[in-house]
């Protein structure tokens, strides 16, 4: 990859993975980190892509993998959370009503909903995306 394509991948999906990162992680240094992740696999495993529509799932789909081995991860595994604490800094914080209450869902809510009514994905896109049966997602929106 060039530069120039380097650039315009940056600048078209950084938001994106971070907003889905945040939706699965609940955390903004984590949802940093993968973002961080995507971009060093593009970059270091390139891929040809068919469309921009298969450049994009492709994007989506690694960031909810990265976030599953984050999850997995033994820092997650042998660390206690701090609830308790106020985290300061949350760059995805929204006054909106509606999306405090979309952050009390189960994970798999969250991302279906977020892909669906804020990136305008058909289910069957996001069932693809997300590795679940339509009928599953239906459930979750």
């Amino acid at each position: 990859m060039d530069q120039e394509e380097v650039r315009r991948m940056v600048s078209t999906y950084s938001d994106l993975i971070l907003r889905i990162s945040y939706h699965y992680l609940q955390h903004t240094q984590d949802a940093e980190d993968v973002c961080q992740t995507v971009f060093l696999k593009m970059l270091t495993n390139p891929v040809t892509f068919q469309s921009k529509e298969h450049e994009k799932a492709w994007v989506i789909r690694t960031a909810l993998n990265a976030c599953k081995d984050l999850r997995k991860s033994a820092f997650f595994r042998k660390t206690v959370g701090l609830d308790a604490v106020k985290e300061t800094g949350r760059c995805m914080e929204d006054t909106s009503e509606l999306l405090e209450e979309i952050q009390k869902l189960p994970k798999d809510y969250r991302i279906s909903i977020y892909l669906h009514y804020y990136e305008g994905y058909p289910v069957k896109e996001i069932a693809g995306i997300m590795g679940k049966r339509e009928a599953t997602v239906a459930k979750y929106l």
